[in-house]
């Protein structure tokens, strides 16, 4: 989708201010942690010492060092909020969130607006959700299929009537995902998830959804956002390492680094800074390797 990024970087600067439209506002501890808490995820610095975080931007960023606690807290909120998920199982039923459950009922939300569209989404979970899409619509062709088989005698109503809901069904996955979310490379992919599931109104916690994508595809994403902001009163909470997406226009960005949640301003940022000095001068850096 190269048009996308073609047309955020022929935006004035001035176009990408961003409506405050902000659906939860706060996500606070209920009560002080004891020292009973000791085991995952209360190991982590940054959990342990969490008293609040306040949602000021329809875009925030969680940055942080590998091990910060950046997606720990992220996934802890997806299962406080009970979103849907973008993967192969709920946040109720996965094995892996078991410990951030117990720590996300531990969590007081304030909404202004409460939503229940979006969805929660790592990275990992991507081909879980691709292959679970891909076996519905296998099922949904045999069972049509199968309903064609056993109401061909019949009436032209009742056949109709028989294979309506299977068509259906099969035709909305079509016309969302094409020939599947299986086709194509893993960051075409990714985008054409985005494309489909991103809804007016809806609330979005994506952990590192850069992964896959080219420095091109990131800017494509990054005009995605922007239209879902402006148009369309989104919002989204993002834990990221791309200095690309942490530059998008009027985003908060919050650091999970030194064992605290706290703002911090994209030029100070490692992610950045390093960045930028290595494309500087990456002889200086590669030859110490």
């Amino acid at each position: 989708m190269p048009q996308f990024s073609e047309r955020f970087l022929s935006m004035p600067v001035s176009l990408c201010r961003m409506q405050k439209m902000v659906h939860l506002k706060s996500v606070a501890l209920k009560a002080p942690l004891d020292d009973s808490d000791r085991e995952f995820p209360y190991s982590v610095p940054v959990i342990k010492a969490f008293q609040k975080i306040e949602f000021t931007s329809p875009v925030t960023f969680f940055v942080g060092e590998n091990g910060s606690g950046k997606s720990t807290f992220l996934e802890s909120l997806a299962c406080a909020i009970g979103s849907v998920t973008a993967g192969a199982k709920s946040v109720e039923s996965d094995e892996t969130l078991q410990a951030v459950r117990a720590f996300s009922k531990r969590l007081r939300l304030t909404w202004q607006l409460r939503t229940r569209k979006g969805f929660f989404m790592r990275a990992e979970d991507f081909f879980g959700y691709a292959k679970r899409m891909a076996q519905e619509r296998i099922e949904l062709i045999n069972d049509l299929r199968d309903a064609e088989s056993r109401f061909k005698d019949r009436s032209q109503t009742a056949y109709d009537h028989a294979r309506a809901p299977y068509a259906k069904e099969i035709g909305l996955i079509e016309k969302y995902y094409g020939e599947g979310l299986d086709v194509g490379s893993h960051g075409e992919c990714f985008l054409k998830l985005f494309k489909a599931r991103f809804v007016p109104g809806g609330l979005y916690l994506m952990d590192e959804p850069e992964v896959p994508l080219s420095p091109l595809r990131q800017l494509s994403l990054i005009a995605m956002l922007k239209e879902m902001v402006q148009e369309e009163n989104a919002q989204f909470i993002i834990a990221t390492h791309s200095p690309i997406l942490l530059a998008f226009p009027e985003a908060i960005i919050l650091s999970f680094d030194s064992g605290r949640v706290h703002a911090v301003d994209y030029e100070s940022l490692e992610h950045v800074t390093l960045t930028r000095a290595f494309l500087n001068n990456p002889e200086a850096y590669l030859r110490h390797l």
